[in-house]
């Protein structure tokens, strides 16, 4: 018998095939571009974890059904010639048969969080983060919702009464109020799952994170993207987002709408007002911290009573019965003065978990002021301010938890980014291994959250590049609060919020004395001018930009800090930016680490300067293009350190350029997620010192070069999920010192493995699925180190369900 994951293997190969002898048809070339390469990136990965974790038989079935009608509307359309009368990206069919399948991989496979030990681990089953070929192709995740907390407490009484006034007839508008640290988010969240607001609203439901800056472009954008729509013409300003908006949302019925405003500031309330439209069946659902008197209908959300407060907090504090030794008086007046606050009492009952009793009373004494009260932020903050006591030994966790205000608010900050920044702040290794273990510290306390990819067994102290941080904006006021006190010239950090041009005043001073931070952080708005004064900055040694314009200029004191070893530039806004003043970096004789992300790599190209000291380089969603092929690298003298490039989501990617292998010192080369790119330099043999290869995602690559073998210090491959790839080169036997190699998700290598197979007696670990393992079976009589890795199927995913 067949069995039903095999089933749908094959049927997503059929589909996948369908779309590549269509895309090239005029009717269908942007959508089967888009579907194609949405396959290409889910087929390796979510029906490998299909196969192996032997997912319920009702869920695959939903997915084969999904995929067989795909093909069946490709096969159709590519034969008719009639549009939707609405100006979008492809015929509404497709559109719904893409969310189908979409959202059929992403309900099979989605995993919330788990707790152990008080520690919450995040584990992500499905494709977090897409760049697709065009700027309107954005990831599903902008403003889907995500799932609640695994644990929750003192929320079904708010739901059933929320729920109840939102579904009244004459209920237009809601606003859901309540002090930050609450749980209002986690409320809508829960809301949400609710099977009655599901089955009312279905796919329309829309989650927007307003925050404290909301840019109305961006948002229109998103939603425009999310529900796969193009505008009639090009958005250009804030008034033709907000006048092509409801035309995408009368079009988007049957059902009802929900239009959720999340975390709406005081001061941003005219949002609300932007997006009111005179359509049947549309609601908007607003969370704010402030009770904005123009709604009609308001929902006030209470603290959490004692019962249920002290529920939360023994779970965070993971206190049981075994946790006798802590007074239950203790217990009780420290949970009294965290005040209802369910953000408040997982803080700091994260930051006593498994504490002695004597510190916990000590740490009461402390805090017993006498009174505990939260009517506003501002009492609220000096009292999270307790959740940042560490013992001397682990202070360096207080001061990670400080950088993370250098990013914009409710950001998904990299790992990556942090790594770069630690390993040169504090001297961590540079493979991420303590900036991690200092993130799931962070985690376990409360003050941030890791969320981690999953991985293989073989991956979990090497590769974070896919894991990210986020943080409650709430958390982040506490970190800049903190980083705030000290005098201006005496900070460690310097985290500036810029807008428009409003400029610091003591940055505008003639008299400007030098400031002494190691890290400067300066983030800037859609309307800042790039207009720089001058800024001595001698000691800076970390610096990050954050912007949102198309076009942004390095500011110029960036040519004076000599020591400066890490350069992060972030764009934020909607398009690919253009940067300037890119030969500033030439003469800083420190600059070890740049990471560019959502930059045009070809405005580089055109003021390319040599970076002596340059060791690491990492470009994430890039807009790459033809001048970096044709861009002149000389490696051996631009950069003569380079040990490591990091190239992640840079969908235009199609080659490297051929320079790239006169880097020979090169260590680490990872291309990860570049769909487009189908083939590497056949020089790449030269890389003779390199010691790590992941060619990860690629599903374009169709084949590794020979010049391969010449990579004699090579200890990792990883060619997992690249799709296109039917064999393994012929002499892969003289890669003497390869130990690991991951090939999971390679669909396609069917052939026998090579004969010099046998010579890599080096090899350690294999990763694949379990058609490739059979290939390497034979192997393993000779090669007796080798353990084949894969996925366990007796994995039981019932927790997911809940």
């Amino acid at each position: 018998m067949i069995r039903l994951e095999e089933t749908l293997v094959e049927v997503c190969a059929v589909l996948h095939d369908t779309f590549k002898k269509v895309e090239n048809k005029a009717l269908l070339k942007r959508l089967g571009s888009r579907l194609g390469s949405r396959l290409d990136r889910l087929l390796p990965s979510v029906i490998d974890d299909i196969k192996r974790l032997n997912l319920p038989k009702k869920n695959t079935k939903c997915s084969i059904e999904d995929v067989k009608k795909g093909e069946n509307l490709v096969r159709k359309c590519s034969k008719s010639r009639r549009w939707c009368c609405f100006k979008v990206c492809c015929p509404i069919e497709l559109c719904e048969s893409d969310e189908d399948i979409a959202r059929s991989c992403e309900d099979d496979t989605e995993a919330n969080s788990t707790r152990n030990h008080g520690t919450e681990i995040s584990i992500n089953l499905n494709i977090v983060q897409e760049q697709e070929d065009s700027n309107w192709d954005r990831p599903r995740a902008f403003c889907a919702v995500r799932r609640p907390p695994i644990f929750t407490v003192g929320f079904d009484m708010p739901m059933k009464e929320l729920k109840t006034l939102l579904l009244k007839d004459e209920v237009h508008h809601l606003l859901l109020t309540a002090p930050a640290g609450s749980g209002k988010t986690t409320l809508v969240q829960m809301l949400c799952q609710d099977e009655k607001i599901k089955g009312m609203f279905a796919n329309n439901i829309l989650f927007v994170n307003v925050s404290k800056t909301p840019n109305v472009k961006v948002i229109v954008q998103n939603l425009f993207s999310y529900k796969g729509y193009q505008p009639k013409y090009q958005i250009q300003s804030e008034e033709d987002a907000i006048c092509q908006l409801p035309q995408m949302l009368s079009h988007i019925g049957p059902n009802p709408i929900l239009l959720i405003l999340d975390d709406v500031w005081l001061g941003s309330e005219f949002l609300f007002e932007k997006f009111k439209f005179n359509i049947p069946n549309y609601k908007i659902l607003v969370t704010s911290r402030t009770a904005f008197p123009r709604f009609k209908h308001t929902y006030n959300l209470k603290q959490l009573n004692d019962v249920d407060a002290m529920t939360l907090f023994c779970h965070s504090a993971f206190l049981q019965d075994e946790s006798s030794y802590i007074p239950e008086e203790d217990i009780k007046k420290i949970v009294r003065g965290c005040g209802g606050f369910p953000l408040v009492l997982k803080i700091i009952g994260g930051s006593l978990c498994g504490q002695h009793a004597v510190v916990w009373h000590s740490r009461l004494l402390k805090w017993s002021d006498g009174h505990f009260f939260f009517n506003s932020d501002t009492e609220l903050l000096p009292h999270l301010q307790k959740s940042l006591e560490f013992p001397d030994d682990k202070i360096i966790i207080k001061e990670c938890f400080l950088d993370l205000g250098s990013f914009y608010a409710e950001q998904r900050i990299s790992a990556a980014n942090l790594i770069d920044m630690w390993a040169e702040l504090y001297e961590l290794d540079e493979d991420g291994i303590h900036a991690i273990a200092n993130l799931q510290e962070l985690t376990i306390r409360n003050l941030a959250n890791l969320e981690m990819t999953r991985k293989d067994a073989s991956e979990v102290k090497s590769y974070y590049n896919e894991d990210f941080v986020t943080q409650h904006n709430i958390l982040r006021e506490l970190a800049l609060h903190q980083s705030s006190q000290e005098p201006m010239g005496q900070r460690k950090r310097l985290i500036m919020n810029i807008s428009g041009t409003n400029l610091p005043k003591w940055w505008m001073e003639q008299k400007q004395q030098p400031i002494n931070a190691r890290l400067l952080s300066i983030s800037t708005d859609e309307s800042f001018l790039g207009s720089w004064c001058n800024i001595q900055a001698p000691k800076v040694e970390v610096l990050v930009l954050n912007f949102q314009t198309k076009n942004y200029t390095l500011p110029e004191f960036v040519e004076k800090a000599n020591e400066l070893k890490v350069l992060i530039v972030s764009n934020r806004g909607f398009f690919h930016a253009e940067i300037k003043n890119f030969q500033l970096l030439w003469s800083l004789p420190n600059l070890k680490r740049i990471r560019l992300e959502k930059i045009s790599i070809s405005s580089l190209c055109k003021t390319l300067v040599p970076l002596k000291s340059l060791r690491k380089i990492s470009l994430f969603m890039c807009n790459i293009g033809i001048a970096f092929e044709n861009c002149t690298i000389q490696g051996s003298y631009a950069l003569p350190n380079l040990k490591e490039i990091n190239i992640d989501y840079c969908n235009d990617l199609v080659e490297l350029p051929v320079g790239l292998c006169d880097i020979v010192h090169l260590k680490k080369l990872c291309i990860t997620n570049c769909h487009k790119l189908f083939i590497l330099p056949k020089g790449i043999g030269m890389l003779v010192n390199l010691e790590v290869l992941r060619i990860r995602s690629c599903t374009d690559l169709s084949e590794l070069p020979e010049s391969i073998r010449s990579l004699h210090k090579l200890s990792i491959l990883d060619i997992s999920n690249c799709l296109s790839i039917s064999k393994l080169p012929i002499y892969i036997g003289e890669l003497c010192n390869l130990k690991v190699l991951n090939m999971k998700g390679c669909l396609r290598l069917c052939n026998p493995l090579p004969e010099s197979t046998i010579d890599l007696k080096q090899l350690m670990i294999v990763v694949c699925d379990e058609e490739r393992a059979k290939l390497w079976e034979p192997i393993k009589d000779v090669l007796t180190k080798l353990k084949i890795e894969v996925a366990k199927k007796d994995i039981n995913l019932n927790w997911l369900l809940k």
